[in-house]
């Protein structure tokens, strides 16, 4: 299995952020033009938190205001659980599965150097299965009878 290191070499290590004191329309609009479920917040190049569809799809209606009122702060994820680039897809699936979580942002030294999603996961995991499938198919149909 690959590491998360060599998963964002594949991907690209953007990531789309927003700061705490930003609406949540605005987030949600980023989102969409990105085509992405998930942003980190940042505060002076500080991680202190993320928002999720789900945030906003579970958060935002309990505040009875409407969504360019709400401040992306009030409705974000506060406890983040990341990675280093070093955790194997395996050590990140078992994370997301136990926290129910869908994205993990990617620390180095205290700094956000990527993200990584559940889908990144699950490709990398069909890819190498069917890499070992094509090798022993290779190894079935070479062999000698």
């Amino acid at each position: 299995m690959k590491t998360v290191h060599q998963l964002l070499q594949e991907k690209g290590n953007e990531v789309a952020t927003v700061g705490p004191e930003e609406s949540l329309f605005t987030a949600m609009q980023l989102m969409a033009a990105n085509n992405i479920g998930a942003l980190l917040v940042m505060d002076n190049n500080k991680l202190v938190g993320i928002l999720t569809e789900r945030d906003f799809s579970r958060k935002s209606y309990l505040l009875n205001k409407p969504v360019k009122d709400i401040q992306v702060k009030e409705v974000m994820t506060h406890q983040v659980a990341y990675v280093s680039p070093d955790f194997s897809n395996k050590d990140c699936m078992a994370l997301i599965t136990e926290k129910r979580v869908r994205h993990l942002p990617v620390l180095e030294n205290g700094q956000v150097i990527g993200i990584i999603s559940i889908g990144d996961l699950v490709k990398d995991a069909i890819s190498e299965h069917q890499f070992i499938i094509h090798q022993l198919e290779r190894y079935i149909y070479s062999t000698p009878e």
